[in-house]
């Protein structure tokens, strides 16, 4: 397992991160078996592990919590806020209010006192960056939190928060978290020049673009039930049209793999970890999120740990999909409220 830093910060971090979206009930719904999961990706080297009060409604927390008892200082913990977590008006977001309320249910799953990483889960537009700011720096000075991050935000936001906290002498944001794959390259644009810029540490989410890039997804084939396209059912119109074959863009994901596969053949590897490796060959990236719901998954994806793409494959995986590009629109992971409707007509 290679270790790099996050960022500035001096914290030494797995490139291999354990993501727990999918324990609880959005994946594994087996504590004890999602716990073992976690603690055998200790064991194997990975020390960085990310969660968020969303994931499964608390759950998540919840077993990330049981799960690292006498383990805690083994690992960087990070956690994540901003969606909603109840019906209120007041009970989602970035503001101070929410901030200071979501901390302390996280801490309390989590059964810990601090967070080594903190992260905004999306930009809120509704909410002044030095709002958030402020809240987070104080629970910094608190002790409650070790570093700060942003997730999916856009470039211009990230310099924006950067700006704001060197003028306002607050915390700024060591790392940003974006989505990043062969199919989702978008952030090669701006997002990682800027994080480049301010040294900031990247962490990115579904290198595997929610499975399509293991190739297990065949164009003639019905998805198995227990996959996340099979499950897909489960989690509401976002995630089905992810996966709707009628879709121009999954028809072009499926001629996609089958280039793709034959450049991992060439290259002696599995197609999983030609996709891990891709996003940490960027000299930007500092670690990549594994999402397993079984303990095999997890042995898959940590057997990727020493892959690395010479340049043949590196330019092959570009002829294929091009520096910059999004494959599909739906993969972006974050929607501006500049691009609706009512913020472009008159």
């Amino acid at each position: 397992m290679e270790y790099r830093m996050l960022g500035a910060t001096g914290i030494h971090v797995s490139t291999h991160c354990l993501g727990t979206m999918m324990f609880g009930e959005w994946g594994n719904r087996d504590h004890d078996d999602a716990a073992r999961i976690i603690n055998a990706a200790i064991d194997g080297g990975i020390n960085f592990v990310d969660t968020a009060d969303v994931y499964s409604n608390g759950e998540s927390e919840e077993i990330v919590g049981k799960a690292l008892k006498g383990r805690r200082d083994e690992v960087v913990l990070a956690s994540k806020f901003h969606n909603p977590m109840g019906p209120g008006q007041n009970e989602q977001g970035n503001s101070r209010l929410w901030i200071m309320r979501a901390i302390e249910a996280s801490l309390r799953r989590l059964q810990t006192d601090h967070l080594d990483l903190y992260q905004v889960h999306r930009p809120d537009p509704d909410t002044d960056v030095e709002e958030t700011l402020s809240a987070l720096t104080d629970l910094v000075r608190q002790g409650k939190v070790r570093a700060l991050g942003s997730s999916t935000y856009p470039g211009w936001q990230i310099q924006e928060a950067q700006q704001v906290s060197e003028r306002r002498g607050l915390e700024r944001f060591r790392c940003e978290q974006p989505p990043y794959s062969i199919f989702v390259r978008q952030i090669e644009r701006d997002v990682l020049p800027v994080t480049q810029r301010f040294g900031m540490g990247v962490i990115v989410w579904s290198p595997l673009c929610r499975g399509w890039l293991t190739g297990k997804y065949r164009r003639e084939d019905r998805p198995e039930a227990e996959s996340r396209a099979g499950r897909a059912q489960e989690r509401g119109d976002y995630v089905i049209r992810q996966f709707d074959r009628s879709r121009r863009e999954n028809q072009r994901k499926f001629d996609l793999v089958d280039a793709l596969r034959a450049v991992a053949d060439k290259a002696g590897i599995s197609m999983t970890h030609m996709a891990i490796a891709f996003t940490l060959a960027h000299p930007g990236v500092t670690s990549a999120i594994l999402g397993p719901r079984t303990l095999d998954q997890l042995q898959d994806l940590v057997a990727a740990a020493d892959v690395r793409l010479d340049e043949q494959t590196l330019d092959a995986i570009d002829e294929i999909v091009p520096p910059g590009d999004l494959v599909d629109e739906n993969d972006r992971g974050y929607t501006p409220p500049w691009m609706e409707a009512a913020a472009r007509r008159r």
